[in-house]
């Protein structure tokens, strides 16, 4: 049993002792934490919350715990209830909210739930700003409001139907070209809200849609983290429907993943660069990913004569990115899309729908469209290391070693080689290096992964 405290929130197994696991009293600190440091951040008297949450079974506990704890901090309340990530980020903005709460572990399995904490412009909080809730959620006091100072529940509403609106009013969606595709597709929400929102959007541009584990009960039929490896009902199912596409989200909707008409799989990485194909043939402009996402975004810039950039991990540090270069399309290799038309954050949404009208225009299947992209393969590896080594040596050990090709160490070390790049990440929590390595077939990239281990092994005496 886990619990994580990280600058996005805290995150953690439910049930077991208080401080090892997400437990009521550990929900109701950092529920408090946050509270504090918005009061600290805003100088407001009165402050408003959005809350929402994914239909994982610990959802309502989780929520109500939220929900008073907001209360006797003296914030009043929105309370979106089932609602994507996606969908409470841009509640945030649309109530005027000083910042919200996501209660969701995103992919983790059914045990675990997490906070996740936003900021007034609906994104996740730096990390200047999750240091300090850390630092306000350890406080030995905390001095609670009066009677006459608690919050109220200001409404209870859903967001879906809004959040649907506001993709569907998108200037680069065509709900007509799609509607006369007629397209067939299937959807596995592995029984979360995306099985309430994903099939709403679908049928509203005039998709037949084919449901697969959209109840949201939050009894996950397999892993939720929508890898290829999880993918096998959905995958076999659009074969037997003889459907246009499979549309797979993670339990909190903001990662995508699409199989093709034969099966296949379209690949994780290559959502972000199907919708940036399409979004920069309309809007050119530039693009950014995450260091460890495939090359191929780099390449779909570069048809389109835009620039590509390159940000540290996690969402955050992606849209910060974004907004210094002005990127008209961005996210992560793990289907996550952030396209700021709509707003700074990974919504699966918006990446189903700028993928069905691409689809439309190209009036091609999914597999021909996934051919007319560079083909890549990232092999992802790790290497224990013992406690004793410096971590921080052995990168700048291998930083050094490859000063003639071009590093980037803005988030671990990455090489950039002419065909292909590896990118080395430690652990925050444990003696480990992470190792992504991608090249243009499966062989390839795990000859570079194994080639930078055994370095990595000789330098640890290892």
């Amino acid at each position: 049993m886990t619990l994580i405290k990280s600058i996005s929130g805290i995150r953690g197994t439910i049930g077991g002792p208080q401080g090892e696991n997400l437990t009521p009293l550990d929900i109701v600190r950092f529920t408090t934490a946050y509270s504090t440091w918005l009061r600290e951040t805003t100088n407001k008297d009165k402050l408003r919350v959005v809350i929402g949450r994914d239909a994982r079974i610990s959802g309502p506990m989780v929520s109500d715990l939220v929900e008073g704890t907001l209360l006797g901090c003296g914030v009043d309340v929105i309370n979106v209830d089932l609602c994507t990530t996606p969908g409470v980020e841009m509640a945030v903005i649309a109530h005027h909210a000083d910042g919200g709460i996501i209660m969701t572990a995103s992919h983790n399995p059914r045990q675990w739930n997490a906070l996740k904490l936003l900021n007034a412009h609906g994104e996740f909080l730096n990390a200047a700003e999750g240091h300090r809730v850390l630092e306000l959620a350890d406080a030995s006091t905390i001095s609670y409001p009066t009677v006459d100072q608690l919050g109220h529940v200001e409404a209870r509403t859903s967001f879906d139907e809004a959040h649907i609106k506001a993709v569907l009013a998108l200037p680069l969606i065509d709900v007509d070209i799609v509607r006369r595709r007629r397209f067939r597709v299937v959807v596995d929400a592995v029984n979360s809200v995306g099985g309430i929102v994903i099939p709403a959007l679908l049928r509203a541009m005039g998709v037949e849609v084919i449901e697969l584990n959209c109840t949201p009960n939050g009894e996950f039929p397999h892993n939720p983290e929508p890898l290829p490896e999880h993918l096998t009902d959905i995958s076999a199912r659009v074969v037997a429907e003889k459907a246009d596409l499979g549309v797979v989200v993670d339990p909190d909707v903001d990662r995508l993943a699409l199989v093709c008409e034969d099966g296949s799989m379209f690949g994780e990485e290559y959502t972000l660069v199907a919708v940036a194909d399409y979004v920069l043939t309309h809007t050119p402009g530039n693009t950014v990913s995450n260091l460890s996402s495939s090359r191929a975004l780099r390449d779909v810039t570069e048809w389109h004569e835009g620039k590509y950039y390159a940000a540290a991990v996690g969402e955050v540090n992606v849209v910060a990115k974004m907004k210094e270069v002005g990127a008209v399309i961005g996210g992560e290799g793990n289907g996550g899309v952030i396209y700021p038309e709509l707003h700074y954050g990974r919504d699966a949404l918006v990446g189903v729908a700028l993928f069905l009208t691409h689809l439309a225009s190209r009036n091609i299947t999914a597999s021909a469209l996934r051919a007319v992209y560079p083909s890549y393969y990232i092999s992802k590896n790790k290497i224990q290391l013992t406690p004793e080594i410096d971590v921080d040596m052995v990168l700048n050990t291998i930083k050094a070693q490859y000063a003639d090709e071009q590093v980037n160490d803005i988030d671990g070390v990455k090489i950039d080689f002419e065909q292909e790049w590896v990118h080395l990440r430690k652990s925050n929590t444990e003696p480990i290096i992470r190792i992504y390595s991608e090249s243009r077939d499966k062989e390839s990239a795990e000859r570079l992964a194994e080639k930078i281990m055994h370095e990595i092994r000789s330098i640890c005496g290892l």
